[in-house]
C-alpha cells in the first residue's frame, strides 16, 4: 500500500484502556493506519461502527456486554464490506474457528502483536486472511480429523452452543438474574431458563458456578 492512499480507518475495541493505548501506539505509528475511534465493550463497538467511517474493526475476545465475537458477528451481518480482525490473548482453536465463522479475516495474539498486527491489519484490507502459525497447525488437525471421521471437509467445526446460548451463558455468568437478562434480550424469564438449561445439560453441568468458570475458560467473561 502506497503512502498516496488514505490510511485504512480504524476501530479499536478492548475493554482495557492501557491495552488500547499500547495497540493504538503500534498501529498509529504506521503511514497507512489510523485509529479512528475506540470503543470499550462490543457493543459500543457496532454502535462505533455503525456510525461510519470504519475500514476496519479490530476486536478483542472477551468485552462487557457483548463479546468481539458476537460484536463480529453483528458487523458482518449489518456492515458486510467492514474487515474485522480479531485480537486476542487466547491461543485457542475452538476460538479460531468461531472468529472465521463470525466474519473475521484474521486471528492475532496479543503477545505478538506488535510483530504481527499491522501486517495483519493490511492483510485484512487487502481482503487477505492472516493466520498465525498456531492456527494453520489447528486448521491442519480439524482438516484431518474430519477426513478420518468421513465428515464433511467443505465447511467449519459446528459450533458447539447457539449464538443465543453464548448470550446467556455470558449473562448468566456476569451474574444477571434470569429476569435481568430477559430484559437485556427481549425474551421471556421461561425462555431463558430454558436455554440455560440446555446450557447445563449440553455442557455436563449443574449450577452457575460451574458456568461461570466455563464463561471465563471459553473467555467470554475475564476472571
Amino acid at each position: 500500500m502506497t503512502d498516496e492512499r488514505a490510511p485504512i480507518r480504524v476501530l479499536l475495541a478492548d475493554d482495557h484502556t492501557l491495552v488500547r493505548r499500547g495497540v493504538r501506539l503500534i498501529l498509529d505509528g504506521e503511514p497507512d493506519l489510523t485509529v479512528v475511534a475506540e470503543a470499550g465493550d462490543g457493543a459500543e463497538a457496532v454502535e462505533r461502527a455503525r456510525a461510519g467511517d470504519i475500514d476496519l474493526a479490530v476486536l478483542d475476545v472477551a468485552m462487557p456486554r457483548m463479546t468481539g465475537l458476537q460484536a463480529a458477528r453483528e458487523l458482518s451481518r449489518l456492515l458486510p464490506d467492514l474487515r474485522i480482525l480479531i485480537l486476542t490473548m487466547y491461543d485457542n482453536e475452538q476460538y479460531f474457528f468461531e472468529a472465521l465463522k463470525a466474519g473475521a479475516g484474521g486471528y492475532v495474539l496479543k503477545s505478538v502483536a506488535d510483530r504481527d498486527l499491522v501486517e495483519a491489519c493490511r492483510a485484512a484490507v487487502r481482503d487477505e486472511p492472516f493466520i498465525y502459525p498456531g492456527a494453520e497447525r489447528a486448521l491442519v488437525r480439524s482438516y484431518l480429523e474430519r477426513l478420518r471421521r468421513g465428515a464433511d471437509v467443505d465447511g467449519l467445526p459446528d459450533r458447539f452452543i447457539t449464538e443465543r446460548e453464548e448470550e446467556i451463558l455470558k449473562l448468566v455468568a456476569e451474574g444477571h438474574t434470569s429476569r435481568e437478562i430477559g430484559t437485556l434480550l427481549f425474551i421471556s424469564v421461561k425462555t431463558v431458563e430454558r436455554h440455560r438449561a440446555n446450557l447445563l445439560q449440553k455442557l455436563g453441568m449443574r449450577d452457575r458456578l460451574e458456568l461461570t468458570r466455563y464463561a471465563i475458560r471459553a473467555g467470554l467473561i475475564d476472571p
